[in-house]
Protein backbone atom coordinates (compact mmCIF):
# COMPACT_ATOMS: atom_id res chain seq x y z
CA UNK A 1 0.00 0.00 0.00
CA UNK A 2 2.56 2.54 0.52
CA UNK A 3 4.57 2.68 -2.67
CA UNK A 4 0.80 2.54 -4.33
CA UNK A 5 -0.29 5.54 -2.29
CA UNK A 6 3.25 7.42 -3.21
CA UNK A 7 2.25 6.45 -7.37
CA UNK A 8 -1.42 7.53 -6.62
CA UNK A 9 0.42 11.16 -5.27
CA UNK A 10 2.90 11.31 -7.95
CA UNK A 11 0.14 11.13 -10.29
CA UNK A 12 -2.37 13.72 -8.32
CA UNK A 13 0.57 15.95 -8.83
CA UNK A 14 1.57 15.75 -12.28
CA UNK A 15 -2.37 15.99 -13.11
CA UNK A 16 -3.30 18.76 -11.24
CA UNK A 17 -0.56 20.86 -12.44
CA UNK A 18 -1.35 20.48 -15.89
CA UNK A 19 -5.22 19.99 -15.65
CA UNK A 20 -5.15 23.51 -13.78
CA UNK A 21 -3.29 25.18 -16.48
CA UNK A 22 -5.35 23.75 -18.68
CA UNK A 23 -8.47 24.72 -17.45
CA UNK A 24 -7.32 28.46 -17.35
CA UNK A 25 -6.96 28.73 -21.23
CA UNK A 26 -10.37 26.78 -21.80
CA UNK A 27 -11.99 29.39 -19.40
CA UNK A 28 -10.36 32.39 -20.95
CA UNK A 29 -10.93 31.09 -24.35
CA UNK A 30 -14.88 30.19 -23.50
CA UNK A 31 -15.48 33.94 -22.62
CA UNK A 32 -15.40 35.59 -26.09
CA UNK A 33 -17.57 32.70 -27.51
CA UNK A 34 -20.74 34.64 -25.06
CA UNK A 35 -19.17 37.61 -25.90
CA UNK A 36 -19.73 37.91 -29.33
CA UNK A 37 -22.74 35.79 -29.52
CA UNK A 38 -24.48 38.41 -27.45
CA UNK A 39 -23.27 41.22 -29.58
CA UNK A 40 -24.28 39.23 -32.99
CA UNK A 41 -27.84 38.47 -31.20
CA UNK A 42 -28.27 42.53 -30.33
CA UNK A 43 -27.09 43.77 -33.56
CA UNK A 44 -28.86 41.40 -35.75
CA UNK A 45 -30.62 44.10 -37.55
CA UNK A 46 -27.61 46.12 -38.25
CA UNK A 47 -25.49 42.59 -39.42
CA UNK A 48 -28.44 41.34 -42.44
CA UNK A 49 -28.54 45.21 -43.12
CA UNK A 50 -25.08 45.38 -44.04
CA UNK A 51 -24.90 41.65 -45.30
CA UNK A 52 -22.54 40.72 -42.74
CA UNK A 53 -23.94 37.62 -41.44
CA UNK A 54 -21.05 34.80 -43.34
CA UNK A 55 -18.69 37.38 -41.41
CA UNK A 56 -19.98 36.87 -37.93
CA UNK A 57 -20.64 33.27 -38.36
CA UNK A 58 -16.73 33.11 -39.28
CA UNK A 59 -16.22 35.09 -36.51
CA UNK A 60 -17.95 32.54 -34.11
CA UNK A 61 -17.08 29.68 -35.45
CA UNK A 62 -13.09 30.45 -34.94
CA UNK A 63 -13.81 31.19 -31.14
CA UNK A 64 -15.47 28.23 -30.89
CA UNK A 65 -12.56 26.42 -32.66
CA UNK A 66 -9.92 27.96 -30.08
CA UNK A 67 -11.99 27.41 -27.46
CA UNK A 68 -12.10 23.46 -28.53
CA UNK A 69 -8.25 23.59 -29.05
CA UNK A 70 -7.45 24.79 -25.45
CA UNK A 71 -10.74 22.12 -24.00
CA UNK A 72 -9.38 19.17 -25.93
CA UNK A 73 -5.93 18.72 -24.14
CA UNK A 74 -8.37 19.00 -21.10
CA UNK A 75 -10.57 15.83 -21.62
CA UNK A 76 -7.24 14.04 -22.71
CA UNK A 77 -5.65 14.87 -19.37
CA UNK A 78 -8.77 13.66 -17.76
CA UNK A 79 -8.52 10.26 -19.43
CA UNK A 80 -4.72 9.67 -19.02
CA UNK A 81 -5.86 10.09 -14.89
CA UNK A 82 -8.40 7.41 -15.59
CA UNK A 83 -5.83 5.09 -17.28
CA UNK A 84 -3.41 5.26 -14.83
CA UNK A 85 -5.82 5.09 -11.84
CA UNK A 86 -7.44 2.03 -13.08
CA UNK A 87 -4.57 0.52 -13.68
CA UNK A 88 -2.76 0.93 -10.55
CA UNK A 89 -6.41 -0.63 -8.99
CA UNK A 90 -6.55 -3.88 -11.21
CA UNK A 91 -2.87 -4.04 -9.71
CA UNK A 92 -3.75 -4.00 -6.30
CA UNK A 93 -6.69 -6.05 -6.48
CA UNK A 94 -4.66 -8.63 -8.54
CA UNK A 95 -1.98 -8.74 -5.89
CA UNK A 96 -5.34 -9.02 -3.34
CA UNK A 97 -5.97 -12.57 -5.44
CA UNK A 98 -2.14 -12.99 -5.98
CA UNK A 99 -1.56 -13.49 -2.26
CA UNK A 100 -4.53 -14.62 -1.62
CA UNK A 101 -3.87 -18.13 -4.01
CA UNK A 102 -0.79 -18.43 -2.86
CA UNK A 103 -1.86 -18.96 0.83
CA UNK A 104 -4.51 -20.51 -0.23
CA UNK A 105 -3.21 -23.98 2.21
CA UNK A 106 -2.91 -21.43 5.17
CA UNK A 107 -6.61 -18.99 4.59
CA UNK A 108 -9.97 -19.93 4.43
CA UNK A 109 -12.30 -18.34 1.72
CA UNK A 110 -13.83 -16.30 4.02
CA UNK A 111 -10.55 -14.08 4.09
CA UNK A 112 -10.16 -14.25 0.51
CA UNK A 113 -13.07 -12.72 -0.40
CA UNK A 114 -13.24 -10.15 2.08
CA UNK A 115 -9.65 -9.23 1.07
CA UNK A 116 -10.57 -9.12 -2.69
CA UNK A 117 -13.79 -7.24 -2.23
CA UNK A 118 -12.10 -4.62 -0.07
CA UNK A 119 -9.90 -4.04 -2.56
CA UNK A 120 -12.02 -3.43 -4.99
CA UNK A 121 -13.60 -0.97 -2.31
CA UNK A 122 -10.47 0.35 -1.37
CA UNK A 123 -9.37 1.18 -5.04
CA UNK A 124 -13.11 2.71 -5.60
CA UNK A 125 -12.43 4.66 -2.60
CA UNK A 126 -9.14 6.30 -3.59
CA UNK A 127 -10.26 6.98 -7.34
CA UNK A 128 -12.72 8.97 -6.11
CA UNK A 129 -10.53 11.08 -3.62
CA UNK A 130 -8.09 11.22 -6.09
CA UNK A 131 -10.63 12.54 -8.79
CA UNK A 132 -12.57 14.53 -6.51
CA UNK A 133 -9.50 16.90 -5.09
CA UNK A 134 -7.95 17.41 -8.34
CA UNK A 135 -11.62 18.30 -9.53
CA UNK A 136 -11.36 20.93 -6.63
CA UNK A 137 -7.74 22.32 -7.95
CA UNK A 138 -9.15 22.20 -11.14
CA UNK A 139 -12.86 24.30 -10.67
CA UNK A 140 -10.52 26.52 -8.18
CA UNK A 141 -9.72 28.39 -11.02
CA UNK A 142 -13.23 30.02 -11.53
CA UNK A 143 -13.00 31.21 -8.16
CA UNK A 144 -9.29 32.51 -9.37
CA UNK A 145 -10.69 34.77 -12.43
CA UNK A 146 -13.84 36.28 -9.66
CA UNK A 147 -10.55 36.84 -7.18
CA UNK A 148 -9.04 38.35 -10.11
CA UNK A 149 -12.70 40.70 -10.84
CA UNK A 150 -12.82 41.77 -7.09
CA UNK A 151 -9.52 43.13 -7.00
CA UNK A 152 -9.85 45.36 -10.40
CA UNK A 153 -10.06 48.72 -8.86
CA UNK A 154 -13.47 50.12 -9.19
CA UNK A 155 -15.05 53.21 -9.68
CA UNK A 156 -15.51 55.64 -6.56
CA UNK A 157 -17.90 55.52 -4.18
CA UNK A 158 -21.27 56.57 -4.95
CA UNK A 159 -21.90 58.68 -1.63
CA UNK A 160 -19.64 60.11 0.83
CA UNK A 161 -21.15 62.64 3.67
CA UNK A 162 -20.18 65.77 4.01
CA UNK A 163 -19.90 67.20 1.00
CA UNK A 164 -20.42 70.59 -0.29
CA UNK A 165 -21.78 71.95 -3.49
CA UNK A 166 -19.23 73.41 -6.27
CA UNK A 167 -18.47 75.55 -8.67
CA UNK A 168 -15.84 76.00 -11.51
CA UNK A 169 -15.03 78.98 -14.17
CA UNK A 170 -13.22 77.77 -17.54
CA UNK A 171 -14.01 77.96 -21.62
CA UNK A 172 -12.74 74.99 -23.39
CA UNK A 173 -12.97 75.10 -27.90
CA UNK A 174 -12.03 72.08 -30.27
CA UNK A 175 -8.52 71.37 -29.78
CA UNK A 176 -6.92 68.25 -28.53
CA UNK A 177 -7.84 66.78 -24.75
CA UNK A 178 -11.16 68.53 -25.16
CA UNK A 179 -13.29 65.61 -24.63
CA UNK A 180 -10.81 64.33 -21.75
CA UNK A 181 -11.02 67.31 -19.82
CA UNK A 182 -15.12 66.61 -19.85
CA UNK A 183 -14.29 62.92 -18.62
CA UNK A 184 -11.57 63.75 -16.17
CA UNK A 185 -14.43 66.69 -14.89
CA UNK A 186 -16.81 63.79 -14.70
CA UNK A 187 -14.82 61.01 -13.56
CA UNK A 188 -15.39 58.97 -16.51
CA UNK A 189 -11.87 58.46 -16.51
CA UNK A 190 -10.00 59.10 -13.05
CA UNK A 191 -6.86 61.45 -13.22
CA UNK A 192 -3.17 60.17 -14.21
CA UNK A 193 -1.51 62.59 -12.35
CA UNK A 194 -2.39 66.01 -10.27
CA UNK A 195 -6.04 66.55 -9.48
CA UNK A 196 -9.08 68.29 -10.17
CA UNK A 197 -10.55 71.08 -7.66
CA UNK A 198 -13.86 72.97 -7.37
CA UNK A 199 -14.12 75.76 -4.73
CA UNK A 200 -11.03 73.88 -3.19
CA UNK A 201 -12.61 70.25 -3.05
CA UNK A 202 -10.63 67.82 -4.80
CA UNK A 203 -13.23 65.66 -6.66
CA UNK A 204 -11.39 62.80 -6.09
CA UNK A 205 -12.17 62.88 -2.32
CA UNK A 206 -16.17 63.10 -2.74
CA UNK A 207 -18.74 60.65 -4.13
CA UNK A 208 -19.75 60.30 -7.86
CA UNK A 209 -23.52 60.86 -6.98
CA UNK A 210 -22.61 64.00 -5.54
CA UNK A 211 -20.18 65.27 -8.05
CA UNK A 212 -22.42 64.36 -11.03
CA UNK A 213 -25.60 65.96 -8.95
CA UNK A 214 -23.43 69.05 -9.47
CA UNK A 215 -22.41 68.97 -13.20
CA UNK A 216 -25.02 69.09 -16.13
CA UNK A 217 -23.54 67.94 -19.94
CA UNK A 218 -25.37 68.46 -23.25
CA UNK A 219 -23.72 66.45 -24.98
CA UNK A 220 -22.63 66.52 -28.80
CA UNK A 221 -24.61 63.29 -29.96
CA UNK A 222 -28.14 64.33 -27.83
CA UNK A 223 -28.94 60.70 -25.93
CA UNK A 224 -32.59 59.88 -25.54
CA UNK A 225 -33.86 56.52 -23.99
CA UNK A 226 -36.94 54.86 -25.04
CA UNK A 227 -40.08 55.63 -23.13
CA UNK A 228 -42.12 58.74 -22.99
CA UNK A 229 -41.18 62.35 -23.72
CA UNK A 230 -41.59 63.58 -19.73
CA UNK A 231 -39.48 60.06 -18.80
CA UNK A 232 -36.61 61.32 -20.97
CA UNK A 233 -37.10 65.32 -19.48
CA UNK A 234 -37.47 63.73 -15.86
CA UNK A 235 -36.24 60.22 -15.03
CA UNK A 236 -36.17 60.23 -11.42
CA UNK A 237 -40.01 61.99 -11.94
CA UNK A 238 -38.67 65.30 -9.28
CA UNK A 239 -40.65 67.64 -11.35
CA UNK A 240 -44.14 68.77 -11.85
CA UNK A 241 -45.88 68.80 -15.00
CA UNK A 242 -45.50 72.94 -14.81
CA UNK A 243 -41.61 72.90 -14.33
CA UNK A 244 -41.14 70.47 -17.65
CA UNK A 245 -43.68 72.75 -19.37
CA UNK A 246 -41.90 75.81 -18.62
CA UNK A 247 -38.38 73.87 -19.25
CA UNK A 248 -39.93 73.31 -22.95
CA UNK A 249 -41.01 76.53 -23.37
CA UNK A 250 -37.78 78.13 -22.68
CA UNK A 251 -36.30 75.14 -24.89
CA UNK A 252 -38.64 76.02 -27.84
CA UNK A 253 -40.10 72.97 -27.77
CA UNK A 254 -43.65 73.67 -26.26
CA UNK A 255 -45.65 74.26 -29.60
CA UNK A 256 -43.86 71.37 -31.10
CA UNK A 257 -44.77 69.05 -28.17
CA UNK A 258 -48.43 70.92 -27.83
CA UNK A 259 -49.47 69.22 -31.29
CA UNK A 260 -48.46 65.93 -30.11
CA UNK A 261 -51.64 63.89 -29.30
CA UNK A 262 -50.13 62.19 -26.61
CA UNK A 263 -47.86 65.59 -25.37
CA UNK A 264 -45.71 64.26 -22.54
CA UNK A 265 -46.44 60.90 -22.85
CA UNK A 266 -45.24 60.90 -26.44
CA UNK A 267 -43.54 57.68 -27.18
CA UNK A 268 -40.15 58.02 -27.84
CA UNK A 269 -38.15 55.06 -30.11
CA UNK A 270 -34.64 53.79 -29.08
CA UNK A 271 -32.15 56.81 -29.90
CA UNK A 272 -34.69 59.11 -30.39
CA UNK A 273 -35.14 58.33 -33.92
CA UNK A 274 -38.66 59.46 -34.37
CA UNK A 275 -37.01 63.04 -33.71
CA UNK A 276 -35.06 65.05 -35.66
CA UNK A 277 -31.28 66.11 -34.34
CA UNK A 278 -32.30 69.51 -33.83
CA UNK A 279 -35.25 68.39 -31.60
CA UNK A 280 -33.49 65.45 -29.54
CA UNK A 281 -30.64 68.41 -29.02
CA UNK A 282 -33.29 70.93 -27.54
CA UNK A 283 -34.75 67.81 -25.40
CA UNK A 284 -31.23 67.41 -24.02
CA UNK A 285 -31.76 71.20 -23.34
CA UNK A 286 -34.72 71.14 -21.47
CA UNK A 287 -33.55 68.41 -19.75
CA UNK A 288 -30.77 70.78 -18.16
CA UNK A 289 -33.14 73.76 -17.73
CA UNK A 290 -35.02 71.57 -15.50
CA UNK A 291 -31.79 69.88 -13.90
CA UNK A 292 -30.33 73.91 -13.56
CA UNK A 293 -27.33 72.59 -11.75
CA UNK A 294 -24.63 75.79 -10.96
CA UNK A 295 -22.07 73.94 -13.55
CA UNK A 296 -23.31 73.22 -17.08
CA UNK A 297 -20.78 71.29 -19.95
CA UNK A 298 -21.29 71.50 -23.51
CA UNK A 299 -19.60 69.37 -25.45
CA UNK A 300 -19.77 70.77 -29.10
CA UNK A 301 -23.58 70.46 -28.53
CA UNK A 302 -24.36 72.68 -31.54
CA UNK A 303 -21.89 70.56 -33.83
CA UNK A 304 -24.81 68.56 -35.34
CA UNK A 305 -27.67 71.15 -35.83
CA UNK A 306 -28.61 74.02 -38.05
CA UNK A 307 -27.51 77.55 -37.47
CA UNK A 308 -31.24 78.37 -36.54
CA UNK A 309 -31.13 75.78 -33.38
CA UNK A 310 -27.92 76.80 -32.59
CA UNK A 311 -28.94 80.52 -32.06
CA UNK A 312 -32.35 78.97 -29.90
CA UNK A 313 -29.77 76.97 -27.92
CA UNK A 314 -27.36 79.77 -27.12
CA UNK A 315 -29.45 82.40 -26.73
CA UNK A 316 -31.52 80.34 -23.59
CA UNK A 317 -27.94 79.14 -22.38
CA UNK A 318 -27.16 83.15 -21.65
CA UNK A 319 -30.67 83.85 -20.50
CA UNK A 320 -31.56 81.08 -18.05
CA UNK A 321 -27.66 79.76 -16.86
CA UNK A 322 -26.94 83.39 -15.74
CA UNK A 323 -24.65 83.04 -12.39
CA UNK A 324 -23.87 79.32 -13.60
CA UNK A 325 -20.51 78.13 -14.69
CA UNK A 326 -20.65 77.14 -18.48
CA UNK A 327 -17.76 74.63 -20.01
CA UNK A 328 -18.08 75.22 -23.69
CA UNK A 329 -16.29 72.81 -26.17
CA UNK A 330 -17.09 75.05 -28.95
CA UNK A 331 -17.68 73.98 -32.95
CA UNK A 332 -18.15 77.38 -33.83
CA UNK A 333 -15.98 80.24 -32.50
CA UNK A 334 -18.63 83.01 -33.04
CA UNK A 335 -20.59 81.05 -30.07
CA UNK A 336 -18.03 81.74 -27.23
CA UNK A 337 -16.45 85.34 -28.51
CA UNK A 338 -18.49 86.79 -25.59
CA UNK A 339 -17.51 84.04 -23.18
CA UNK A 340 -15.28 85.97 -19.96
CA UNK A 341 -11.99 83.41 -20.95
CA UNK A 342 -10.73 80.94 -23.68
CA UNK A 343 -9.17 77.95 -23.16
CA UNK A 344 -6.79 76.64 -26.31
CA UNK A 345 -5.68 73.31 -25.71
CA UNK A 346 -3.12 71.65 -28.21
CA UNK A 347 -1.71 68.15 -27.68
CA UNK A 348 -3.66 67.74 -23.96
CA UNK A 349 -1.75 71.17 -23.01
CA UNK A 350 -3.21 74.29 -21.84
CA UNK A 351 -1.58 77.01 -24.70
CA UNK A 352 -3.40 79.89 -23.96
CA UNK A 353 -5.77 80.78 -21.29
CA UNK A 354 -7.01 84.45 -21.79
CA UNK A 355 -10.27 86.58 -22.65
CA UNK A 356 -11.42 86.31 -26.46
CA UNK A 357 -11.24 89.96 -26.60
CA UNK A 358 -6.96 89.76 -24.96
CA UNK A 359 -6.31 86.73 -27.52
CA UNK A 360 -7.78 88.52 -30.85
CA UNK A 361 -5.55 91.58 -29.98
CA UNK A 362 -2.27 89.56 -30.18
CA UNK A 363 -1.72 88.58 -33.84
CA UNK A 364 0.70 85.94 -32.86
CA UNK A 365 -2.07 83.58 -30.63
CA UNK A 366 -3.27 80.31 -31.98
CA UNK A 367 -6.83 81.83 -31.50
CA UNK A 368 -6.30 84.65 -33.60
CA UNK A 369 -5.35 82.64 -36.27
CA UNK A 370 -8.58 80.08 -35.37
CA UNK A 371 -10.64 83.50 -35.62
CA UNK A 372 -8.82 84.34 -39.00
CA UNK A 373 -9.84 81.50 -40.56
CA UNK A 374 -13.14 81.25 -39.42
CA UNK A 375 -13.53 84.24 -40.85
CA UNK A 376 -14.01 86.27 -37.89
CA UNK A 377 -11.28 88.78 -38.24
Amino acid sequence: MIPTIIIYIFIQIVYVSTSRQLKRLESVSRSPIYSHFQESIQGASTIRAYGRRDQFIKASELKVDLNQICYYPSVISNRWLATRLEFIGNVITFFAALFAVLSRETIDGGKVGLSVTYALSVTQTLHWLIRMSSEVETNIVAVERIKEYTETPQEAPWDLPNTKPQTIGIVGRTGAGKSSLTLGLFRIIEAAGGNITIDGINISKIGLHDLRSCLTIIPQDPVLFSGTLRMNLDPFNYHSDEKVWSALEHAHLKNFVSTLSSGLQHSISEGGDNLSVGQRQLVCLARALLRKTRVLVLDEATAAVDLETDDLIQQTIRQKFVGCTVLTIAHRLNTIMDYSKVMVLDKGEIKEFESPGTLLKNKNSIFHGMAKDAGLV
